[in-house]
């Protein structure tokens, strides 16, 4: 069984003249992205490859959340997954080196809510229905699936877990 996972990245700012793929995460953000990595230990969850999207608010939202896991797992940056579409983020996963168990993504919306929409068949609980109505920022889809990452297909993983981590104030 292999399982990705989707993280969204934190609430980001929009500071003026800065560039859309150079926006800080905002106060909320700063606070929100180290409760996803706690989320992530505690549902074990723990990745073994991170491929991040080189926007500073992806990369910061993955910074403060992997300081919160018990190991740093490998990371790639990857400048497509800045504006991707859902069936480049799809490739990008195909392209998981086969020894990976557990692949988590951090991108953008709305690519990667319609990437855990675009795979799932199914649902635990009512994370299908959710999904389909907001993937927040900070939010963190699990899919589970059986498939070797190369012949990852629409429809065919299970939805097993939908969180959205959320910072004390």
């Amino acid at each position: 069984m292999r399982r990705l996972v989707v993280l969204r990245h934190a609430k980001s700012a929009w500071p003026p003249e800065v560039a859309d793929h150079d926006r800080p995460l905002a106060r909320r953000g700063l606070r929100d992205a180290p409760a996803a990595g706690r989320w992530l230990r505690t549902a074990d969850c723990v990745p073994d490859l991170v491929v991040c999207s080189t926007a500073a608010r992806a990369r910061q939202t993955w910074e403060l959340a992997a300081a919160q896991l018990p190991a740093r797992p490998a990371v790639r940056h990857e400048p497509c997954l800045y504006g991707a579409d859902p069936a480049a983020l799809l490739a990008v996963v195909r392209e998981t080196p086969p020894d990976v168990g557990t692949l988590l993504l951090v991108g953008h919306n709305p690519a990667v809510q319609d990437l855990v929409l675009l795979l799932a068949h199914e649902a635990l609980s009512d994370a299908l229905e959710r999904t389909r109505e907001k993937f927040p920022t900070c939010a963190i889809a699990v899919l589970a699936q059986q498939d070797a990452w190369p012949a990852v297909a629409p429809g065919r993983a299970l939805l097993t877990d939908l969180a959205v981590a959320r910072g004390q104030r």
